[in-house]
């Protein structure tokens, strides 16, 4: 067999495999929403960690999943996908996934006052 063919029926079997393990929606928003929750966590301080807490059991991550609906979107793109955040008109991608593993940006730590205070507007 050929170096071409060989090559072509590996890139084959790579896109496949990436097409099989791609995250689905529902992990992105999963690995969102606990960054978000450390964020929150983090611009509270540490005095006020446990009213964080406390708030987030008594509201059940409401907070959380308005910011999730209104300000997170995941791009699917068959053999990887991207994880977007909407801050006030601009668009940033915060991270991506492939191959069963997602990755998020040091965007995202950037932009923790932003997050925490869209997320706290929520109230």
């Amino acid at each position: 067999m050929s170096k071409t063919r060989i090559f072509a029926l590996s890139m084959i079997v790579l896109m496949l495999i990436a097409f099989f393990s791609n995250p689905k929606q529902e992990q992105h928003e999963k690995i969102v929403r606990e960054k978000a929750i450390v964020l929150l966590k983090q611009e509270a301080g540490e005095q006020n960690e446990q009213a964080i807490d406390f708030g987030i059991q008594l509201f059940g991550n409401t907070l959380i999943d308005q910011f999730m609906r209104n300000h997170v979107m995941v791009e699917n793109y068959y053999l990887f996908s991207l994880t977007k955040i909407h801050v006030g008109h601009q668009e940033n991608t915060i991270g991506g996934g492939a191959f069963g593993t997602i990755w998020l940006s040091p965007k995202i730590d950037e932009k923790a006052a932003e997050i925490a205070k869209l997320i706290k507007e929520g109230l």
